[in-house]
């Protein structure tokens, strides 16, 4: 009986909009960009899958750098209250105000973000060798791929104009500028107190600040344990 008054006055329902993406029916291209303007969603996701099994300072601090840029792109668009393009075409939003747009902002200080680790923090702590520097360049080329493609969708999708993605462009870049600095001028030195705090020790929060290639640093010391540990049941079993 209460599913049939249920059914008989149903609620007004609403979708998640975060990852609700509309294109044209029946248009390849527009699909394609579809799923290429969620790259952002994907950020977040792998930013809280990285701080919630590595528990790096630093990645939680660039992630608290995306979570300041949200919250600019937010006050900058009720500030402005620029409306979107083409008002109706799509049923689910956010907001109805487009400038800057969020997606290009959050996409665009990512990118610069990690231009400037790519190119600074590591080109100090590691050697400047061929093949370090190629796949740098590679990687920074699919990056700019990526900030240009979630830009151009967003205007193809007709959820911003041309100047609603540069403004956010220019917004998340300067963040990302003004955040990086911030984080390595500032941040970086209190990381190593940071780590020693009960609450960090207790969450197994760490600093891998000063170690040059961590991804190297954590193969080595994983086989080496694994070897050692293979070693000490070898003789066991003897």
């Amino acid at each position: 009986m209460a599913l049939e008054e249920q059914c008989s006055a149903p609620p007004r329902w609403r979708s998640i909009s975060l990852t609700y993406v509309e294109f044209p029916e029946g248009d390849l291209t527009g699909h394609v960009l579809a799923y290429i303007s969620l790259l952002p969603v994907a950020i977040l996701v792998g930013f809280v899958t990285l701080i919630v099994f590595k528990r790096e300072l630093h990645t939680i601090s660039f992630f608290g750098g995306i979570i300041l840029n949200e919250g600019v792109n937010w006050l900058l668009k009720h500030i402005l209250r620029e409306p979107r393009p083409c008002a109706g075409a799509h049923t689910t939003l956010q907001t109805e105000y487009g400038m800057p747009s969020g997606h290009s902002q959050l996409i665009w200080f990512f990118v610069v973000y990690f231009f400037l680790f790519l190119y600074l923090r590591m080109h100090q702590t590691n050697n400047a060798r061929c093949v370090d520097l190629l796949w740098r360049h590679i990687l920074s080329i699919i990056l700019l791929g990526m900030a240009l493609s979630v830009s151009y969708s967003r205007v193809y999708l007709l959820y911003h104009t041309w100047s609603q993605v540069f403004y956010g462009g220019i917004a998340g870049s300067a963040i990302g500028i003004i955040w990086f600095f911030f984080t390595q001028e500032v941040l970086t030195p209190l990381f190593p107190k940071i780590a020693v705090w009960p609450i960090s020790e207790y969450f197994l929060v760490r600093d891998t600040s000063l170690i040059p290639n961590i991804l190297w640093f954590e193969y080595t010391v994983t086989r080496s344990e694994a070897r050692n540990r293979q070693r000490k049941l070898g003789t066991k079993l003897q």
